[in-house]
C-alpha cells in the first residue's frame, strides 16, 4: 500500500506534466533514466558483497570500501563535471558518462582480487558524477521558478522508486552468480544511445562565473558554526546509513545464511521506509513538531533499529525493522537539507546545497574506513557504535535548532 501510494504520486505528477509541455516529456523520461542509473551505483551491489568478500578472499575490514568507494569519486567529480558541462555543453557530458559508467561499472564482473575491483568502483563513481552533474543540469535548465521545484519533487519520487527496485533485482541476480550483478551497469549504454537521440544539442548559454558579491557571500556562509554543523550532521547521517548497506548483509549472512535475494529484499525495505515518508510524513513532522524535534525523531528510529538489528532473527521482524529505520532517515534528510537551505543566503544556496551533498557522500565513504575495524573486531558492535552516534547527532540536531530560533529572532 506505501510503495502504491508513491507510484500513484509519481504519475499523476507525470501526468499533470504532460498536459502543461508535453513536447519535453521525451526528455524528461530520459533523464529520469538517467538519474536512476546514479542510484544504483551502491545499491545493487550491496546484496552480493558478503558473496565477493568470501570468494574473492577480502579482509573484512576492508570489503566495505567496495560499496562506498564510488561516494569519493562522485565527491570529486561531480564539481568538475559540472563546471565542465556548463562550458562544453550538458549533453557532451552526460553522453560520454553513460558510456564510461556502463564500461567500469559492467568491468566489476571481470575482476579477480580486491585492488582492480576497488579501482573499477573508484572509475564508475567518477562518471556516475558525470551523470548526475549533467542530469541535474539539463533539467535545472529546462525548467523555472514553481515548475522546476514541482520536476524536482517528481524526480526526486522516480529515484526512490529506483532505490527499491535495484537492489531486489541484484539479489535475485546475484543469486545465480555475484557477477551477474555488475551487468546491471551496461543499461547505461542503450540509456547513453537515447540520450544522443533525444536530448537537444545546446551550447553553453552566458556565463557560470560567480560574481564578487556571490563569491563573498559563500566564504561567509562556509564559515557559518551553523552551516558547518549542518554538514556534519550530513555526513554522520550517511555513515549511519551506510551501516546497515554494508554491514546487515554481512550479519544476516552469518546469522541466518540470508542470500542475495533476502538481502536485497531487506535493503529495498530501507529504500520503501524512506521513499514514503519522505513523500508524505517528513515536511508535516517538521510543521507539527519543528524541524529539529523531527530530526531528533528520525535519529532515535535510526538508534533504536540499529540496536534492534543483532537481536532479530525472523523474516517477519527483520523487513519491518528496515522499514522503519528507512522511516528514520527519510525523516532526517529532507529536513536537514530544508534547515541548510533556510540557514543561506539564497544567492548561493545552490552552491552550499551541493556542497552539503558533496559531505553526504564524505559521510558514506568514510564509514566502512572507520567502522571497518569495529566489524572486523567486534562483529555486532558495529551497529551499537552506529547507534551511538546517531543519538549523538540528535543532541547536535537540537543544539542547532536552537541556534536557527535564536538567528530566527536576532533578524526580527
Amino acid at each position: 500500500m506505501a510503495v502504491h501510494k508513491v507510484n500513484q504520486k509519481f504519475f499523476m505528477s507525470m501526468s499533470l506534466l504532460a498536459k502543461t509541455n508535453r513536447q519535453q516529456i521525451p526528455i524528461l523520461l530520459v533523464l529520469l533514466i538517467c538519474g536512476s542509473l546514479t542510484t544504483m551505483t551502491g545499491s545493487v551491489v550491496a546484496p552480493v558483497m558478503p558473496e565477493v568478500k568470501q570468494q574473492l578472499a577480502i579482509d573484512p575490514r576492508w570489503a566495505g570500501t567496495l560499496v562506498s568507494m564510488h561516494c569519493l569519486t562522485i565527491f570529486l567529480f561531480s564539481p568538475i563535471c559540472g563546471i565542465l558541462a556548463d562550458r562544453i555543453g550538458k549533453v557532451k557530458v552526460l553522453i560520454p558518462s553513460l558510456i564510461c559508467y556502463g564500461i567500469f561499472g559492467t568491468s566489476g564482473a571481470l575482476m579477480q582480487s580486491f585492488t582492480p575491483l576497488l579501482i573499477s568502483r573508484a572509475a564508475l563513481g567518477a562518471a556516475s558524477g558525470g551523470v548526475a552533474a549533467a542530469s541535474i543540469g539539463i533539467l535545472s535548465s529546462m525548467y523555472e521558478g514553481e515548475k522546476r521545484t514541482r520536476v524536482l519533487g517528481y524526480t526526486t519520487s522516480a529515484l526512490a522508486i529506483a532505490s527499491i527496485i535495484f537492489p531486489i533485482i541484484g539479489g535475485l541476480l546475484g543469486s545465480k552468480n555475484w557477477r551477474f550483478t555488475f551487468c546491471m551497469y551496461s543499461l547505461a549504454i542503450p540509456a547513453a544511445l537515447i540520450a544522443y537521440l533525444v536530448l537537444p544539442k545546446r551550447k553553453r548559454q552566458g556565463s557560470s562565473s560567480i560574481n564578487l558579491g556571490q563569491k563573498d557571500k559563500l566564504i561567509q556562509s562556509l564559515g557559518n558554526p551553523s552551516i558547518l554543523t549542518l554538514f556534519t550532521a550530513l555526513a554522520l547521517t550517511s555513515a549511519i546509513f551506510y551501516v546497515v548497506i554494508i554491514y546487515a548483509p554481512l550479519h544476516f549472512k552469518e546469522t541466518i545464511g540470508a542470500d542475495t535475494v533476502l538481502n536485497g529484499a531487506i535493503l529495498a525495505s530501507r529504500a520503501i521506509g524512506a521513499a514514503v515518508i519522505s513523500a508524505v510524513g517528513a515536511s508535516k513532522l517538521a510543521k507539527r513538531l519543528g524541524s529539529a524535534k523531527a530530526i531528533g525523531l528520525g535519529f532515535t528510529l535510526m538508534a533504536v533499529t540499529l540496536m534492534t538489528i543483532p537481536f532479530v532473527e525472523q523474516v517477519y521482524l527483520i523487513l519491518p525493522t528496515a522499514i522503519i529505520f528507512g522511516m528514520g532517515f527519510g525523516i532526517v534528510m529532507p529536513n536537514l537539507y530544508d534547515a541548510l537551505s533556510k540557514s543561506t543566503p539564497k544567492e548561493v544556496r545552490a552552491s552550499v546545497l551541493a556542497i552539503g551533498t558533496g559531505a553526504s557522500n564524505l559521510g558514506q565513504f568514510f564509514s566502512p574506513i572507520f567502522l571497518g575495524p569495529v566489524w572486523k573486531n567486534g562483529g555486532i558492535a558495529v551497529f551499537f557504535v552506529g547507534a551511538s552516534v546517531a543519538l549523538a547527532t540528535t543532541f547536535l540536531s537540537v543544539q542547532q535548532g536552537k541556534a536557527l530560533e535564536k538567528a530566527k529572532y536576532d533578524h526580527l
